[in-house]
């Protein structure tokens, strides 16, 4: 049950003692408050705002070494073990080429961050997390054990914006962009479609047709496109625990997508929530909020690149998975079998 917000920073930290077990985000949806806000409140008792620009931010977080990044929505947290570096900078889209991190960042979603020290039972744990407009987390950056701690001093000293504020404007939350199809375009999107040669024209290419993923999917027809049962996200991710067959899995939100690259082994369900637990990847799924599901398939210069994709209620993607690419083919011929064998929706639910 919601919580009319409080409406200062003292009533932010007051608050929050009194619910100190509550995990931050559960803690800030059942009072109303953005996790940015929350932080906020905390500036110079073990908060640090700093910033928040990728450009600034990433040759630093190099330094840390071995960390756990992690980026989520409202249905999906994406959890990987790697090191930063490789940055490539770019005005609209930026990205991470690491073995291990892989991600795709855009600036324009990255407002407000804070260096953050907690104190634990089992000593302190410290992170960088960063928050878009509406001071919903974008993507966190948590240091390990075997993180570099002796640069964090160094690293927050570079970043430091010296803002010692403890309060955050916030704009309101957008919501998920609602399907758009245009039925008389649907011929020559099934045209264009195939003759895609890489799979990053799709969104330009619907971009023009005025359409949108979502709205697309839902009329593009087979051969490119097929509804699935919702169950089948679920049965593909146990499909894949302990088969060998890498995959690339992508979760995001509108300032960054996660990429694990590789291989799944270990599932453990626990209620609503789906979750892969390997040493070096996580993933929290609410297989509850998936609403829709598709197998998706684009031509490319190497072959067809086959997808399934979910959503939720409100037309938001939640998470993507290829089948690995290698340097011959954009998909793995095991991972085209292991779709072509999902459940696909029953006629009255296909949209």
């Amino acid at each position: 049950m919601a919580h009319a917000p409080p409406s200062s920073a003292d009533d932010i930290r007051a608050l929050r003692a009194a619910h100190n077990t509550l995990r931050a985000r559960d803690f800030c949806d059942s009072h109303d408050i953005a996790e940015a806000q929350l932080l906020a409140a905390f500036v110079g008792q073990g908060v640090t705002a700093v910033s928040a620009h990728p450009d600034a931010l990433m040759p630093q977080i190099a330094h840390l070494g071995e960390v756990m990044a992690l980026t989520r929505n409202a249905s999906c947290v994406h959890e990987r073990i790697g090191s930063y570096g490789n940055y490539k900078s770019g005005p609209h889209a930026a990205m991470i080429l690491q073995p291990e991190i892989d991600l795709r960042l855009f600036p324009s979603h990255w407002v407000s961050a804070f260096a953050v020290e907690t104190e634990t039972e089992s000593g302190v744990k410290r992170s960088i997390q960063i928050f878009d407009a509406a001071g919903d987390a974008v993507h966190k950056i948590h240091l390990r054990d075997t993180s570099n701690h002796a640069a964090w001093s160094d690293v927050v000293a570079q970043l430091a914006t010296g803002d010692q504020s403890d309060t955050r404007d916030v704009s309101p939350r957008k919501p998920a962009e609602a399907p758009r199809v245009n039925l008389d375009k649907i011929a020559l999107l099934r045209s264009e479609w195939a003759k895609m040669t890489d799979t990053h024209q799709f969104l330009r290419l619907t971009s023009k047709l005025k359409m949108n993923r979502l709205g697309a999917y839902r009329h593009v027809g087979a051969p490119f496109v097929e509804a699935l049962d919702v169950g089948a996200v679920d049965a593909a991710l146990q499909a894949l625990a302990g088969s060998g067959t890498e995959v690339m899995l992508f979760v995001g939100n509108r300032g960054c997508i996660q990429i694990h690259g590789g291989a799944i082994d270990r599932l453990k369900a626990m209620g609503p929530w789906q979750n892969v637990m390997d040493p070096r990847f996580n993933l929290h799924l609410r297989l509850d909020h998936i609403a829709e599901v598709y197998a998706v398939t684009k031509p490319t210069q190497r072959g067809p690149a086959t997808s399934i994709e979910a959503f939720d209620a409100d037309g938001g993607l939640i998470l993507q998975i290829f089948g690995r690419k290698t340097e011959d083919l954009d998909s793995r011929p095991a991972w085209d079998t292991l779709v072509a064998a999902l459940p696909r929706a029953k006629e009255k639910e296909t949209l």
